[in-house]
């Protein structure tokens, strides 16, 4: 859960915040000079919420809007097109996301989740359009909740689960998102003539976003063809912005190859204090990985793939011959454990492991063998089929391990093996990896790690973005592009105006309680379980 120290910073800071404002603006004398500065730079303070707005960037907005016109026209409109398939996409992707998740609660099935595609993430709040008297104000804080593309296998929530060192990425590719999604906005409306009022950037508690403020009144004297081309404008470049990321990250090993190579192994970069691996017969940072059991590890995408794998299969054995085993054995106690499982070795021991094996009178047999003797130079087994080799008697003896544990060979030339004991998945959350090898000591080994890390939040926040946002729901912009998708489509067959109104009002009223429904079911998987 969120640390309570960090909880009390937040909300200590914007009470901090919120009643410095209240006493200067409730004071006579400071209260003219307050509120002039807070006019001159564009500021606004208001409860867990603060706002800064600039019409510095105007000129380059104006530049951007009025290069190249022709190519604007066919990239907005392209936009447009995109920004309309993504309204009725986003509600098929909710509509299943709610049955999956609906499914998932009525059946217990925990596994399923991976297979969603859209799961609940706490993030900044999200692009959306809220409509004021004298302007229109695209922003992105309109929705505190957005969802997760199929690019997160896990749903991420800030202080729950996902990492503090993840924190800066997170919040980055936010800001970054919002900020496409609103300079498409700003470009857009500035090609269909519109007047652009100015950028700013909020603060939303801790969620960074930003938003852009157009003349209202001109936005409605164009066609909805030209209002479409601006509504859509911003999901339009979240998508680019997402695939962009994607590119960059799939280039990666071409892009840092005269610095990087890859494909020997996984480099490790990071073991935590408290790892399993953490140790003088463990792995040190700079060590190369080439293999977990007999599986090759040629990248961090194998090492992954391997862990789980011999997490989901049952464990391995070792060969070793009937001689071998007569020597290394001794006699030991058997017994065993709660879970059913078989010990016999003593518990003090750090060097032996309890192994179970058969031969052709008995099934179940035992011995306690130094586990490092046993695994060297042994060839993995799984029956004594297996061990059969030049007439010598062998047999293929497996760790007597408790349930979900696994005895793990890690090979890190040229540093003897490392053989580990414990769950899979622990060694996988403490030990941190590379798939890039630097050429040159001097090079940093954790610069493809955030190269890479940085692409697949911006593709997972940006996409997120143009899904939610394209979702016909009060506040997001899909709300903008419902209505003037009616106007451009129904004018002929709705003639009244009121009607037509009525028709998007009950659509966007079924598209927010889908997207409510998601978001409160989500959230409950979150935290109830």
């Amino acid at each position: 859960m969120i640390p309570v120290p960090v909880v009390v910073t937040v909300l200590g800071g914007w009470c901090a915040v919120y009643l410095a404002d209240t006493l200067l603006k409730s004071s006579s004398s400071l209260k003219a000079s307050y509120e002039d500065w807070l006019l001159t730079y564009g500021l606004s303070v208001s409860p867990f919420h603060l706002r800064w707005q600039t019409a510095l960037f105007n000129r380059q907005f104006y530049s951007w809007g009025r290069w190249k016109p022709r190519f604007l026209y066919l990239w907005f409109s392209v936009g447009m097109v995109f920004g309309i398939v993504a309204m009725f996409g986003s509600v098929i992707l909710l509509g299943k996301t709610l049955l999956q998740t609906l499914t998932q609660m009525l059946t217990e099935a925990p596994k399923a989740q991976n297979d969603r595609m859209l799961q609940v993430v706490v993030s900044g709040p999200s692009s959306g359009l809220g409509l004021r008297a004298v302007m229109i104000c695209l922003c992105t804080s309109c929705f505190p909740l957005v969802f997760c593309l199929l690019s997160c296998p896990h749903r991420q929530v800030p202080g729950v689960n996902l990492p503090v060192s993840q924190l800066t990425y997170f919040f980055s590719a936010i800001l970054i998102s919002g900020v496409i999604h609103e300079v498409g906005h700003g470009v857009a409306a500035i090609r269909e003539q519109v007047r652009f009022n100015g950028f700013g950037i909020f603060i939303f508690i801790v969620y960074p976003g930003a938003f852009v403020d157009l003349f209202t009144t001109h936005l409605q004297l164009i066609s909805p063809v030209q209002q479409l081309r601006i509504f859509c404008a911003g999901v339009w470049h979240n998508f680019v912005l997402g695939v962009a990321s994607f590119m960059v990250l799939f280039l990666l090993p071409a892009i840092l190859f005269p610095f990087y190579y890859t494909g020997v192994g996984a480099l490790v970069t990071e073991v935590a204090e408290d790892s399993p691996a953490n140790g003088p017969r463990g792995l040190f940072v700079g060590d190369i990985v080439t293999n977990l059991q007999d599986c090759p590890v040629y990248s961090v995408e194998d090492w992954n793939s391997c862990l789980g794998d011999i997490s989901e299969k049952s464990q391995v054995g070792y060969c070793v011959s009937a001689a071998t085993l007569q020597q290394l054995s001794f006699p030991a106690r058997v017994y065993r454990r709660l879970d059913g499982t078989v010990e016999c070795c003593s518990n003090n021991s750090l060097t032996d492991i309890c192994f179970s094996y058969s031969n052709k009178l008995e099934s179940h047999l035992y011995a306690c063998l130094p586990a490092r003797k046993v695994i060297e130079a042994s060839k993995v087994c799984r029956t004594n089929m297996e061990c059969h080799k030049d007439f010598v008697p062998s047999f293929c003896v497996t760790p007597s391990l408790e349930n979900q544990t696994r005895l793990i060979r890690v090979k890190h030339p040229p540093h003897i093996d490392m053989l580990y004991v414990g769950h899979p998945m622990h060694l996988q959350y403490t030990v941190s990896l590379s798939s890039f090898v630097p050429r040159q000591n001097f090079l940093s080994m954790d610069l493809p790690v955030v190269i890479e890390t940085f692409c697949k939040y911006l593709i997972s926040l940006s996409g997120a973005l143009a899904v939610i946002n394209a979702v016909p729901c009060f506040a997001l912009d899909g709300q903008w592009i419902l209505n003037s998708f009616l106007e451009a489509t129904l004018s002929s067959l709705i003639v009244e105006k009121q009607n037509r109104e009525l028709v998007g009002f009950l659509i966007l009223l079924a598209g927010s309680a889908l997207l409510a429904a998601n978001v409160a079911l989500g959230l409950w998987m979150v935290t109830a379980r």
